[in-house]
C-alpha cells in the first residue's frame, strides 16, 4: 500500500457504517497513524444509502476526501452497486454474502462473508453488524493490533456494552481465513 490508504464504508442508514469508519480512524490515531474521517447520508437517514470514508496515512493528509477507494465495505446491494464503480485499481471489496457482486469486480479481490447473519445469530444482536465488519476488516487487512482496535471501539460505544462489542469484533475476525488475511494484508507506509 502507498502511504495513503482510502477506505469507503457503505450501507443503509442505521447500519452503523459511519461508526465503523470512525472506529477505524480512531484505531489508526491510537496506533500513531494519521487519519481523517468523513460521512454522507441521504435525507432519509434511516434506511437511505449512507457512506462514510476514512483516509489513513503515515504522512500528512493534505486532502481529506476519498477519490479512489482502496477498500470498500458494502452492507446493502444498493450501496455496493452505487460505490463499486469508482474503486482504485486492485481495490479490495468486502461485502455481506447476501449481496451479488457486479461482474466487473475482480472476484479475487472480493471478500464475501456473512456479516449481517453473524451479528444476528453468533453475536445475538443485529445492531452489532458494523462491529462484526470492523473485526473482519482488521483481520483481513491487518491494520492494527487488537488492543488498538478495541480501544477505538470503547471510545465510541455506550458504557456496559464492551463485552458484546468485543464478541462482535472476535466473530468478525473469525470470518476471515488465514489465507485471506495473508492475501489482503496491508501496511501503512
Amino acid at each position: 500500500m502507498s502511504n495513503r490508504y482510502e477506505m469507503r464504508f457503505a450501507g443503509s442508514g442505521g447500519q452503523g457504517v459511519i461508526l465503523a469508519s470512525v472506529i477505524i480512524a480512531e484505531a489508526a490515531v491510537i496506533s500513531g497513524v494519521k487519519a481523517v474521517q468523513s460521512q454522507a447520508y441521504g435525507p432519509e437517514a434511516r434506511g437511505g444509502v449512507s457512506k462514510a470514508e476514512t483516509v489513513i496515512s503515515r504522512d500528512q493528509i493534505w486532502y481529506s476526501k476519498v477519490t479512489k477507494p482502496n477498500f470498500l465495505l458494502a452492507l446493502t446491494q444498493a450501496s455496493l452497486d452505487k460505490y463499486s464503480t469508482e474503486l482504485a485499481e486492485g481495490a479490495i471489496v468486502m461485502m455481506d454474502d447476501s449481496l451479488k457482486a457486479p461482474e466487473y469486480l475482480d472476484a479475487a479481490r472480493v471478500i464475501s462473508i456473512p456479516i449481517l447473519e453473524t451479528a444476528k445469530t453468533k453475536v445475538g444482536k443485529a445492531f452489532t453488524a458494523n462491529i462484526v465488519a470492523v473485526g473482519a476488516i482488521n483481520r483481513a487487512l491487518q491494520l492494527f493490533e487488537g488492543k488498538e482496535l478495541m480501544e477505538g471501539v470503547k471510545r465510541h460505544i455506550p458504557a456496559g456494552t464492551e463485552e458484546i462489542n468485543e464478541k462482535a469484533l472476535n466473530e468478525g475476525a473469525a470470518l476471515i481465513s488465514d489465507k485471506q488475511a495473508a492475501a489482503f494484508k496491508q501496511s501503512i507506509g
